[in-house]
């Protein structure tokens, strides 16, 4: 199916007063996206969309499938060549809940390379964003992903069985970075409160959060400390896609953005599967970041770290500097490992 556009705009004729109306910004991440007093939203294109078919390398498919027409939740799938079964990864973007795609080019240049290194079939959801939609429907959205991908793992259709023929159901993970990390990890907890005949066929064998997107009312040090020019994410874009996406009235105090709000006893009830979380040393996330990885270790959860020196927020996909390309190579050997090993 086609991509959505990243800059939608109303199929009506504007008025004069509504168009007045729109002068009036209430809300704006500079260069991403503007919230108007009348409640349009406008994102800017600053990253192109992707086909499908676009410069995959050899040995790669990748086709845009529709997981549910009424909220028009689709999804890429990327299947790289391979004799044996592959694991099956589901992937969210980040964006801080308010942007990105499952088309963005950088997000398909960076998972069809994933596919490819790894040997894995990658999943990567495009769920609804906010404002127009805010926290719980990115979670809904790609909890229903994973629901999907069990129901056709049990009725194998024949129109699936392209990519369905190539998977090994007992090796299944969620991945994301930034708030697809987020969305993972709470993806996670929903499949983890509930009894472990849920996902059958399907084996929920790991988690991998890159750069989580957590948050919280007390400052880290690591939020706190100067970023350099050109920052993907700093204190004040984060503080705004907070504000955009956590439920009206809501706090960061809320357990979407601070999870160890929960408490250490009710982490400890929940089963997760290993997790691996990936963090950049000058993420204003970092503290955060590692802060969740020592509560997930205290409550008892098989949890490993790894720590990218010299790079920031999303590095592997929005910079494309030598030291990130190399960091980037680091982290997918990391994930192979982590996948393989599985």
């Amino acid at each position: 199916m086609a991509a959505l556009s990243l800059d939608p705009k109303p199929a009506f004729q504007i008025t004069k007063q509504q168009q007045q109306h729109r002068e009036w910004v209430v809300e704006e991440i500079e260069g991403l996206i503007k919230v108007y007093k009348d409640g349009v939203v406008e994102r800017l294109p600053i990253i192109p969309d992707a086909p499908c078919t676009q410069a995959l390398g050899p040995g790669i498919t990748a086709r845009d499938i529709t997981i549910a027409r009424f909220n028009n939740l689709w999804a890429r799938i990327y299947v790289p060549y391979r004799a044996s079964k592959l694991p099956l990864l589901a992937y969210f973007h980040g964006g801080g809940f308010c942007v990105g795609s499952a088309a963005w080019l950088c997000y398909h240049n960076f998972l069809a390379n994933l596919a490819s290194e790894v040997g894995c079939i990658i999943i990567s959801a495009n769920y609804r964003l906010a404002p127009e939609n805010r926290l719980p429907s990115a979670y809904e959205d790609c909890f229903n992903t994973v629901m999907w991908l069990q129901q056709q793992a049990l009725s194998m259709p024949n129109e699936q069985s392209w990519w369905l023929s190539r998977c090994d159901f007992s090796r299944f993970f969620l991945a994301g970075d930034s708030a697809g990390a987020n969305i993972a990890y709470n993806v996670a907890i929903q499949l983890g409160s509930n009894p472990t005949t849920i996902l059958k066929p399907l084996y929920h064998t790991g988690i991998i959060l890159i750069q989580p997107f957590f948050g919280g009312e007390m400052r880290t040090a690591s939020e706190k400390a100067p970023q350099p020019p050109h920052s993907a994410l700093t204190l004040a874009v984060a503080d705004a896609y907070w504000r955009l996406s956590l439920p009206p009235g809501a706090g960061r105090e809320h357990p979407w953005c601070n999870p160890l709000r929960i408490g250490a006893s009710k982490l400890g009830s929940i089963m997760f599967p290993a997790m691996m979380v990936c963090i950049s040393e000058t993420d204003i996330l970092k503290d955060r970041n590692v802060e969740f990885v020592a509560a997930m270790a205290k409550a008892g959860k098989v949890v490993e770290m790894v720590v990218y020196r010299g790079v920031g927020h999303a590095f592997h996909v929005l910079d494309a500097s030598p030291m990130s390309q190399s960091r980037t190579q680091e982290m997918i050997s990391h994930l192979k490992a982590f996948i393989v090993n599985k």
